[in-house]
């Protein structure tokens, strides 16, 4: 088995189901990415995931253990993590501070981990002084990546990683994800940058109106002809 499977999701905000029958599995060190149109429920199938919202069909399995009924922050504690698109750093808090409120559930020395991150980030050494909302929009997203890795997790997830950032700091920011893969570590991404995003996954899904449209490894998708059409631009 997968080491996430999340199955036959069907759920969404309320009495109004956005997703529908949807799966998504990832393998332990793999990137899997959610691509598909605007508003095809791709953030929703990862907040599912992370049990932010509710389904009423379907299953989330983290390890061969049913985390279903389970809320963020015990899933949180089984080895998730979670990085949302916006809102994701504390701007008025410093570097080192974020990064130690990733630890608020760790009760071992986190300086290790602490020193892993900044080895990570370079640049967050630099300025682990700083306040978090001074930085420019790249070393904000490392900052809550980096938070996000303080709670030691075996899964990361994090939903449009690149929104809003400059192609230069895009293509940094996907290597960054590259080497935290290699470190063993599974990744599920959001990603409205399809084509990068695909070209760097093990897996992919196209999400289309909450169902899953097609499934297959990145690089068999960036080579479908209906996918390069529809969702790729050519």
């Amino acid at each position: 088995m997968s080491y996430l499977l999340a199955e036959g999701m069907t759920g969404g905000y309320g009495s109004v189901d956005i997703l529908h029958e949807c799966t998504i599995a990832v393998e332990k060190g793999e990137i899997a990415v959610i691509v598909g149109p605007n508003g095809a429920g791709k953030s929703t199938a990862m907040k599912a995931v992370f049990g932010m919202l509710d389904i009423h069909k379907g299953s989330v399995i983290l390890d061969n253990e049913d985390i279903t009924a389970m809320s963020p922050q015990d899933r949180v504690a089984k080895g998730m993590a979670f990085v949302p698109q916006t809102n994701n750093v504390f701007p008025s808090m410093s570097v080192e501070q974020n990064l130690e409120m990733g630890a608020f559930l760790r009760r071992d020395d986190i300086n290790t981990t602490m020193r892993e991150v900044y080895d990570l980030f370079p640049i967050l050494g630099q300025k682990r002084k700083q306040n978090a909302g001074e930085l420019s929009g790249g070393q904000r997203q490392q900052v809550a990546v980096g938070r996000a890795l303080m709670t030691q997790p075996k899964l990361l997830m994090l939903d449009e990683p690149t929104a809003g950032v400059s192609p230069i700091v895009m293509d940094e920011l996907f290597d960054l994800i590259i080497n935290i893969a290699r470190t063993g570590l599974s990744i599920l991404m959001v990603e409205q940058n399809a084509r990068q995003a695909l070209n760097i996954a093990d897996k992919g899904y196209v999400l289309v109106q909450g169902r899953n449209r097609y499934t297959d490894t990145g690089q068999a998708l960036m080579n479908d002809p209906d996918v390069r059409k529809s969702f790729l631009g050519g």
